[in-house]
């Protein structure tokens, strides 16, 4: 695919060769922006883990400091009596038996779902739909609860759920090139705490492999690993 002429300027301003300090990643990331729109900021984080066996399946939650930037979508499924709740603790989407079969027939149009502990067993089933997206309700990720005014406002503040993928990285949004560098600097460091924090016991090596930051359609910044504890 042709580079356009800015994307071409834009290449230039990165050293592929350098791994850059994480403050200067985030100050260098909004020079890079080649869309007309504010672009989302991502981390795609590589770890020394096999995630073929269960004990080195690294995931978990964080709560961005500055949020994410993005106003997300949240769908709640439960039962009648905790409808009211869910709807006045901000909720885009709340019920049950009519989200379960729009799921069933492809809608997929939230960011997060989040469930009551009893109804689990009706939307068990979705799990080919939802495992796939990231979206099916789970303890670890504080989306199965029956504190759902409190799980909405996390989510709702900044709030993201990471898992690494089969070829070891995690890839999570983590702001906006428009946010000032000196929050996507925290923001990102708040998430590679995070995961650091969640290293299995059985993994050898090298642990925190590679950090690169990237926006959408922007090249890539290497992020030097060596100031976080390994």
């Amino acid at each position: 695919m042709a580079l356009s002429k800015k994307r071409k300027v834009v290449n230039t301003k990165v050293d592929k060769k350098k791994e850059y300090p994480l403050k200067d990643a985030s100050s260098l990331i909004k020079e890079l922006n080649c869309t007309k729109f504010d672009s989302s900021v991502d981390l795609h984080i590589r770890l020394g883990v096999d995630p073929k066996k269960a004990d080195q399946q690294v995931r978990g939650t964080v709560s961005l400091p500055h949020g994410t930037g993005k106003v997300k979508k949240v769908l709640v499924l439960c039962n009648p009596d905790k409808e009211a709740e869910a709807k006045k603790s901000g909720a885009d989407f709340v019920g049950l038996d009519d989200y379960i079969k729009k799921i069933e027939g492809g809608w997929v149009d939230v960011d997060v779902i989040i469930a009551t502990p009893a109804v689990m067993p009706k939307i068990g089933k979705l799990g080919k739909v939802l495992g796939p997206r990231n979206l099916m309700p789970n303890p670890k990720t504080g989306t199965v609860t029956n504190d759902i005014v409190a799980a909405v406002n996390e989510v709702k503040g900044g709030k993201i759920a990471f898992k690494v993928d089969k070829d070891g990285i995690v890839h999570a949004s983590i702001g906006r090139v428009s946010f000032p560098a000196k929050n996507i600097a925290e923001n990102s460091s708040e998430l590679i705490q995070t995961i650091l924090k969640l290293k299995p016991s059985s993994t050898k090596g090298t642990y925190l492999k590679g950090i690169s930051m990237a926006s959408t359609m922007s090249p890539s910044i290497t992020v030097d690993t060596k100031s976080f504890s390994n």
